[in-house]
């Protein structure tokens, strides 16, 4: 039996649920309709029934859709899907240029609204970044995803990959700006400060002693390994005589950010505006959408948090993405 007709084993069903549960593909690409349960496998997009029934109209030289629960998937198509990155890294590429004042269809848009988004996104591709439009064509299934991949993720290999070093694709500056209502730790107040990790790296803030509002202002910087993760924040109670007491922790999805700044290139040739956006969900932690612009030509985020496995508290941060030359 050929590669292209491998069928999936529980655990690749189980790799292909966990795709669909990933934040940003808990809402159509297309709509930011709940729940899709239809994804594009050359495109590499989770999408609602009904813009699914506008991409079928497209062809499958344009967009190749499929049932999460009721089709069978190939471990190639869920590698395919899983490589893209998911509907940020997607729209990122697709939806870089939607013109100011046009409006992106929601979930309860008619018929005609989707079908003039739809192929204006995918077919036509007039949103997107004009050194990244993908050309498609008739002669595989896969041909859309094959160019995206060349172009798009070939964007985030900057430096040649050499044996027992770790290759970095550019910097994060964090910036702690402050804490609310956090944890009493001590008597009736917290020494708090902050640890930020991503990867083998860990840094932290410096101490506010009594404080359970805390002001740091603080920049750290973190560089970022091509397989990154989630990064890490923790917050701690400093104690001279005993362990620091944990203040609870979050998780921030750096994704996002990343996809958007890699899909403009240099944001200097941009005006200020939105360019992205990391989603609340009911378990990111998140206080409400987080944001990404270009400001000034800096690719910045604001990033509002609720502190998890803790009894109360916030922490309020801005992450600038900085490329290597930078």
């Amino acid at each position: 039996m050929s590669a292209q007709f491998t069928k999936i084993s529980s655990a690749h069903n189980r790799r292909l649920r966990n795709l669909l549960n990933q934040s940003d593909n808990r809402i159509c690409a297309d709509c930011s309709a709940l729940d899709p349960k239809w994804a594009s496998t050359n495109i590499g997009v989770f999408i609602c029934g009904e813009c699914c029934d506008v991409h079928k109209s497209l062809g499958t030289h344009v967009s190749k859709v499929m049932s999460v629960s009721l089709d069978e998937w190939t471990i190639e198509q869920i590698d395919a899907v899983a490589e893209v990155g998911g509907n940020s890294t997607a729209n990122a590429i697709y939806e870089a240029h939607i013109p100011e004042g046009y409006s992106k269809p929601g979930p309860n848009a008619s018929v005609e609204e989707r079908n003039k988004f739809i192929k204006s996104k995918y077919e036509d591709q007039e949103f997107s970044k004009p050194s990244l439009r993908i050309s498609s064509g008739k002669s595989s299934s896969n041909s859309s995803f094959k160019i995206f991949s060349s172009k798009f993720m070939d964007s985030f290999r900057l430096i040649p990959e050499q044996e027992g070093m770790v290759e970095f694709i550019g910097l994060l500056k964090v910036t702690v700006l402050r804490g609310s209502n956090l944890a009493i730790r001590d008597m009736m107040t917290s020494d708090p400060y902050v640890v930020l990790t991503l990867g083998q790296q860990t840094i932290q803030t410096g101490v506010v002693p009594s404080s359970l509002n805390p002001i740091w202002n603080e920049d750290l910087m973190l560089s970022v390994p091509s397989n990154y993760g989630p990064l890490k924040l923790e917050v701690y109670d400093h104690d001279t005589f005993s362990a620091d007491d944990i203040m609870g922790d979050a998780s921030i999805d750096i994704q996002p950010l990343i996809s958007a700044a890699m899909a403009y290139g240099d944001p200097e040739m941009f005006e200020n505006m939105q360019i992205g956006k990391w989603l609340k969900t009911a378990d990111n932690g998140l206080l409400e959408d987080s944001i990404i612009n270009i400001v000034d030509g800096k690719v910045k985020q604001y990033v509002q948090l609720k502190l998890q496995n803790v009894e109360s508290g916030e922490i309020y941060l801005d992450v600038e993405w900085l490329p290597l030359d930078q």
